[in-house]
């Protein structure tokens, strides 16, 4: 069932399968277009775009090129900065493409995220947590949840291979409470990525080498494997205009029995604003002719040995789970690929 505004009343009827024929379908569509604004606006942009610069740019403040973190984590940065400039200068902006074709255009996808600001928490980042909070954890009772079933395979190679990257730079505990420079990346995240919000959940300091593991995998996972998830289907789901409508022509129904196909033509975006709408979600589909997937580190920041066997080790992690999405999608209708990791680009550069 569907109810289109956010005030009960005799004006807002909630919809059912049983309603007329282009009652429910236009319900539906409704819903499809207000998901494509939440997936727009706040599941990409703010969730994997905009957190993945709040970590590249503290990172580029805080740490040297010479520190192991650094190291690491510069692969997943590559091009994110550039890619955000371009999307404030052309996509974001006034007179952008949310102007011209979305319904959130005109200030209302800043105010979107701005309110999605309160709700952003660091548990949400990492993965295992934010699908047991959703209450799709149980595998018997749900399913072939493949976004559930890969993203923790994902999350759990990334893991290990921190894990093993903490472990070669970190004797102990106390050697990461007492590395400064890390400190000051995490705080530099807390204080002005999440403006030092406490109910965000960002911890301020770093004091343990599991921590330190969970913190990184969280980086690594949001701008490569959350991103790939979010993003390169887009032009699969969203270039049947019906199926996500950027922007609709007349309010909501307020009663039932009333809609005609006719309507529903008039209600969805004309010509104009669904060419640029097909445009931009093609557009965010598609790999760079120089894509980096995820594993690949081919500037070799690292030149100590125990770290470049832990990269081997991490891209046959890989290559092992790309094996099993592949048997899996075979012979299916509708395979699901967004999260093998051989699609997967190692950081937000589109």
């Amino acid at each position: 069932m569907y109810q289109l505004n956010q005030v009960p009343g005799d004006e807002n009827p909630i919809f059912l399968p049983s309603d007329a024929k282009y009652d429910w379908l236009l319900a539906k569509i409704w819903v499809r277009s207000s998901d494509f604004h939440i997936h727009q606006t706040i599941t990409h942009l703010l969730r994997t775009h905009l957190v993945s610069e709040v970590f590249g740019i503290a990172m580029y403040r805080q740490l040297p090129a010479v520190h192991p973190i650094f190291k690491l984590l510069v692969a997943h940065v590559r091009f994110t900065i550039a890619i955000n400039t371009k999307a404030r200068e052309q996509l974001i902006c006034e007179y952008g493409l949310f102007d011209k074709a979305n319904a959130t255009g005109g200030g209302g996808h800043v105010q979107l995220v701005q309110k999605s600001m309160q709700d952003l928490t660091y548990s949400s980042l990492c993965f295992p947590e934010a699908i047991k909070a959703r209450g799709m954890d149980n595998t018997e009772d749900i399913p072939y949840y493949f976004y559930r079933d890969d993203g923790l395979l994902v999350w759990e190679a990334i893991r290990a291979f921190t894990a093993e990257v903490v472990d070669i730079y970190y004797g102990s505990d106390q050697v990461v409470e007492e590395d400064q420079e890390l400190q000051d990346f995490v705080r530099d995240v807390y204080v002005y990525g999440m403006r030092g919000k406490k109910a965000s959940g960002f911890p301020k300091s770093i004091k343990t080498k599991e921590k330190l593991s969970e913190y990184l995998t969280v980086v690594i996972f949001t701008a490569s494997a959350q991103h790939a998830a979010v993003n390169f289907g887009q032009y699969d789901w969203c270039s049947w205009i019906p199926n996500a409508p950027p922007t609709m022509r007349a309010p909501p129904p307020t009663v039932k029995g009333v809609v005609t196909i006719e309507q529903i033509v008039d209600m969805l975006p004309d010509r104009g604003r669904s060419c640029w709408h097909l445009g931009a979600v093609w557009a965010l589909s598609q790999f760079q002719d120089n894509e980096l997937f995820l594993g690949m580190y081919p500037e070799e920041h690292f030149i100590e040995t125990p770290v470049k066997e832990a990269m081997a080790r991490f891209r046959k992690n890989l290559d092992t789970i790309v094996s099993v999405i592949a048997e899996r999608n075979k012979n299916k209708k509708l395979p699901y690929y967004y999260l093998s990791p051989d699609r997967i680009p190692n950081s937000v550069a589109i």
